[in-house]
């Protein structure tokens, strides 16, 4: 049997990459990835010469079988995603749960992701959190955001700048415009940015200033009312 690797890979600064993630996917008998030509660029930053192909969300059910029969025959194959972990709003679960289904070894590098700098860098809670990742575009997006009205743990959205404003006067609609949030963008990249406030505030910010980037919304929860202590008779 041969073992299957997730990799991270830097989201942004590419000093964020590991010594042994670069270790793997030299090894590695086959690197799989998003986009062949992305992930080119990092194979050639780090010199790494190995062969790329593609497995996204779009080929991952139809390609999965025949990569886990090579994983059965001893061969190590690494996974990577554009950038970051695989499988946090990237693919990579449904590949791990059918090797691990078929006996194979599964391993996942400890490495680069938006979402852990978004949420210490926020100033909120991060003991306890609930991680959403994108929201549907269309179709069950206003009931998602309902279903958490009462979420008292901090929770932690990824949102593209063009949805941004709109997502965040969905959440002051439902959470109320005075609820706590940091909206940080570009993370290690050159123009990391966290912008911090009311959801009132800062939406009025994004609407003076255009977003971009990529950005991770870190929303603070609902704040436990406090009861009273009770005194017997």
């Amino acid at each position: 049997m041969g073992t299957l690797y997730l990799v991270p890979t830097p989201v942004g600064n590419m000093e964020d990459m590991t010594f042994r993630a670069i270790r793997i996917l030299k090894e590695a008998d086959l690197v799989l990835c998003e986009d062949t030509r992305t992930s080119g660029i990092l194979l050639k930053h780090f010199e790494i010469k190995n062969h790329l192909m593609a497995h996204h969300k779009f080929n991952e059910h139809g390609t999965s079988a025949n990569i886990v029969n090579r994983l059965k025959a001893g061969e190590t194959i690494a996974l990577i995603s554009d950038a970051g972990t695989p499988g946090i709003s990237d693919p990579g679960f449904f590949l791990a749960r059918e090797a691990i289904a078929a006996g194979i070894t599964v391993q996942t590098l400890p490495g680069a992701t938006a979402m852990i700098p978004a949420l210490v860098s926020s100033g909120f809670p991060c003991d306890r959190f609930v991680f959403e990742g994108f929201l549907p575009q269309k179709k069950g997006r206003k009931t998602q955001i309902e279903s958490l009205k009462d979420e008292s743990r901090t929770m932690v959205f990824y949102e593209s700048p063009y949805r941004v404003v709109k997502t965040l006067e969905q959440f002051a609609e439902t959470f109320g415009a005075d609820r706590q949030v940091s909206c940080c963008r570009e993370i290690s990249k050159l123009h990391e940015e966290s912008v911090r406030g009311t959801l009132e505030e800062v939406i009025t910010h994004f609407k003076e200033t255009a977003p971009r980037g990529e950005f991770v919304i870190v929303l603070a929860g609902k704040e436990k009312t406090k009861k009273g202590n009770k005194q017997n008779d």
